[in-house]
């Protein structure tokens, strides 16, 4: 039988040492569904490919993911020294991953990220996943702290690069994590752009825009919001 996780040899941007990182085979990676937000769910938790995404030096605990520059300045390497390095114990996250362990390893990924000063988009991937493992554990209150953060971050981007690149998924994205937020107004907004820029292409995320366009309105709806509420969020959303 095929094992579901293989190594993958990294070399360490700070400390320049090898080491082996663990990886789910592509053959393991077909998630049983997704949520809206493309949370991935997936038969074995424990070959969650979610939980590998993130390598981390066992030896300076320095934590990046595949979307990370490639180098590291002076300065970020003395300030990663003194931060983290200085109080780091050799540990080894190499093999197959709890629940925990992948949480702290994302969680060395946001500070390693910060920084080095990743780009908002990688920040606010992190931040995301993180908020997906909360869920997956069921932690409602630290998923949605990290669906804030989330949220505020995939603004940032869109606000850098967003109006330049048409990037429907990252509208889409930010309209959905509002209306998992309960911010209503602002989801409707978000779909809005996305299904009436004529300048965006993307059928399947303006399809995607449409279906969770109807969702807010049932969520207002089970929210017990009367039909005055609603169709005034409805109106104040697409002509604010």
């Amino acid at each position: 039988m095929v094992e579901p996780l293989y190594l993958k040899e990294v070399v360490c941007q700070h400390c320049e040492m090898s080491y082996k990182t663990s990886r789910v085979r592509p053959s393991f990676k077909k998630p049983v569904r997704r949520d809206a937000d493309f949370c991935a769910y997936y038969k074995d938790e424990g070959v969650n490919p979610e939980y590998y995404v993130v390598r981390v030096c066992p030896y300076c605990g320095f934590a990046t993911t595949e979307s990370f520059s490639e180098s590291m300045t002076d300065a970020q390497k003395l300030q990663f020294q003194e931060k983290i390095a200085n109080f780091w114990q050799i540990t080894e996250y190499g093999g197959r991953r709890t629940w925990e362990e992948a949480m702290k390893c994302y969680k060395l990924a946001l500070l390693c990220a910060q920084l080095k000063q990743e780009s908002p988009r990688i920040v606010s991937g992190i931040l995301h996943h993180i908020a997906w493992l909360y869920r997956y554990k069921g932690d409602h209150e630290q998923e949605s702290k990290f669906l804030e953060f989330a949220l505020e971050s995939y603004i940032q981007v869109y606000e850098q690069e967003g109006t330049d690149m048409n990037d429907a998924r990252l509208m889409y994205l930010i309209g959905e994590l509002s209306r998992r937020l309960k911010r209503y107004n602002e989801a409707i907004r978000w779909f809005s752009r996305v299904v009436n820029d004529r300048k965006i292409m993307d059928a399947s995320m303006i399809q995607a825009s449409r279906e969770q366009w109807q969702m807010v309105r049932e969520d207002m709806r089970r929210d017990k919001l009367s039909p005055e509420e609603i169709e005034a969020i409805h109106n104040e959303a697409e002509h604010g």
